[in-house]
């Protein structure tokens, strides 16, 4: 029973050996893609790469505003570029091919998108900033009014001076002119 047992492991093994050995012959015939002739340029690759990203973004964000433009993102991003979606496509699959070089140009995107988001972090804490600066000055103009407003406890206790009011004679030295009093 002991040798029947070894026999069935051994058996067992060298089937997975076969199998083992087979995955690694069928690997080894993978087609490369090949370079298409309208192929894009990477720096340009990478332009699109990343308008693509924002596009993806903004519509997992606010599907519906995106809808409402009535633009096709892709094709707003592909005429922006001169291309098309068939040139798009096969550039992307050979670069997808180059795999070191499609992920530099994957890294270089994801740099270009923090840059971007550092620009609109910095953009909307000076906003914020003077949104804050805005409503701080319009408190305190309104405490200045307020303190304007306020009554001096001394000037209700000090007499009234009439030296503006029109119903009191004019002083001695402004006589009129057309007056025949000498």
């Amino acid at each position: 029973m002991l040798n029947n047992l070894l026999l069935i492991v051994k058996t067992v093994h060298k089937i997975f050996f076969l199998v083992f050995l087979s995955f690694l012959i069928s690997c080894q015939d993978v087609k490369k893609v090949e370079k298409p002739e309208d192929l894009i340029p990477e720096d340009k690759m990478i332009d699109v790469l990343t308008e693509l990203s924002l596009v993806h973004a903004a519509r997992n964000y606010d599907k519906s505003r995106l809808e409402q433009t009535g633009i096709d993102p892709e094709v707003y991003i592909y005429e922006k570029f001169g291309i098309d979606s068939l040139q798009f496509k096969r550039s992307n699959a050979y670069y997808a091919d180059q795999y070191q070089q499609y992920e530099r140009m994957y890294d270089s995107v994801k740099i270009r998108l923090q840059v971007m988001k550092s620009k609109l972090d910095s953009i909307r804490d000076i906003e914020i900033r003077i949104e804050d600066s805005i409503k701080l000055a319009k408190k305190d103009s309104l405490n200045k009014i307020g303190d304007s407003l306020d009554v001096d406890q001394d000037s209700l206790k000090s007499p009234l001076k009439r030296s503006g009011d029109s119903l009191m004679p004019p002083p001695p030295e402004f006589k009129r002119l057309d007056s025949i009093e000498d």
